[in-house]
């Protein structure tokens, strides 16, 4: 018997996973049937409850897949290993909503998703930036409502950004594939903070630079910031790319807003926490040239009130990673992840090894386990 809202692949399976969404394609059910699990998925489009989780985990499970917006702590840990749970794999490359410490307590592995949703995200960054310099969704409303009379000389003057200067808060993969667009495509300079200095992208600009001089052109400039302030002050753009955790909730507060640009662009399509939301709400009303593109919110689904009502903010419904093959992707891995631990196979360490799950022979193996040293999980030789 299947409650309301759950639907069964492959019903004969011995082993069974709990997986709170229906992820897209269906390659990822086929994963998890060839690993003999019944698979039971979510069709509710609304977020689950903590204690709806629990009830569909019931008393036997072998294994679970959940989402980013789901709380997966100590209560749902607790519940899949008294199923008789195995493992858990995240549909994310995150996992600020997994506590890892009460999985790796009660033996769960921990998967997730990485390397397979760079470029979709940091094509929605751009996306974001260039909709809040341009007011296309502004512009938009204007057209589709009715009130376009006729090209004026002043009517919705934007930002140019070709030649300005970006910056990066956080230049891991994304961030990195965020400045190589935004610095190759439109000639910016280049400032970013990251705790971790990235020696290869400041080689890969320098040597941009060559090239542009090569070419008679002026070449760009590149700076590693010593504090998120440094990057605020000058940038013309600021995209947010960091980890969430303690050191990162609120990064962008009311005091770090007002080193901004007056005509500054802010992106986040990192975590929803990295912004102070109603600190964000205060300074675009206050100042009407600033502008701001959200993939993410600080209370998701929900946003601080009067966030929706300003005009100068972009807001789309967390769709960074949203193409087909993005999100197919995400699926496989993340099934692969359970699938591999329920048939007892190694761990794979290597993350350039991801495309070889995603397209062709996968490995033998889970493609990525955070936890995996933790657990003394074998890995894949």
């Amino acid at each position: 018997m299947v409650a309301k809202g759950w639907k069964v692949y492959n019903p004969s399976g011995k082993k069974r996973v709990v997986v709170t969404k229906e992820l897209p394609g269906d390659r990822w059910l086929k994963i998890l049937a060839q690993a003999d699990a019944r698979v039971e998925y979510g069709t509710e489009t609304r977020i689950l409850r903590a204690r709806e989780i629990k009830a569909a985990i019931g008393n036997r499970c072998d294994g679970a897949i959940g989402q980013l917006t789901e709380d997966w702590g100590q209560a749902l840990f607790a519940a899949l290993r008294k199923a008789g749970g195995t493992a858990y794999s995240n549909y994310a490359v995150g996992y600020n909503n997994v506590d890892v410490d009460a999985a790796t307590k009660r033996g769960i592995p921990v998967g997730n998703t990485p390397g397979v949703l760079t470029e979709a995200t940091a094509e929605m960054a751009v996306a974001l930036t260039f909709s809040a310099a341009r007011r296309v969704p502004e512009a938009d409303a204007y057209m589709r409502s009715g009130r376009y009379e006729g090209w004026l000389p002043a009517l919705f003057l934007g930002e140019l950004l070709a030649r300005k200067t970006v910056g990066v808060i956080g230049a891991g993969r994304i961030g990195t594939a965020y400045a190589k667009m935004m610095v190759e495509g439109f000639k910016m300079d280049f400032i970013y903070y990251d705790i971790h200095r990235n020696r290869g992208l400041e080689k890969y600009f320098r040597e941009y630079s060559k090239f542009l001089r090569d070419q008679g052109e002026t070449p760009v400039k590149v700076t590693r910031a010593t504090t998120v302030g440094e990057v605020l002050e000058n940038a013309d753009v600021v995209s947010l790319h960091p980890l969430l955790d303690e050191t990162t909730h609120h990064l962008i507060n009311a005091k770090r807003l007002r080193l901004m640009k007056k005509n500054a662009i802010l992106v986040n399509a990192a975590r929803g926490p990295v912004i102070d939301e109603a600190a964000l709400v205060a300074h675009c009303k206050k100042n009407p040239e600033f502008k701001a593109g959200l993939d993410v919110f600080e209370g998701e689904p929900k946003m601080k009130p009067g966030l929706s009502s300003l005009k100068n903010v972009v807001i789309v419904p967390h769709i960074a990673s949203a193409t087909g093959w993005t999100r197919q992707g995400m699926a496989t891995l993340a099934a692969s992840n359970v699938a591999a631990i329920l048939r007892g196979w190694p761990v794979s360490t290597d993350p350039l090894r991801i495309p070889e799950f995603l397209e062709g022979t996968a490995p033998n193996a889970a493609p990525s386990i955070v936890n995996a040293k933790q657990l003394g999980l074998p890995t894949l030789e």
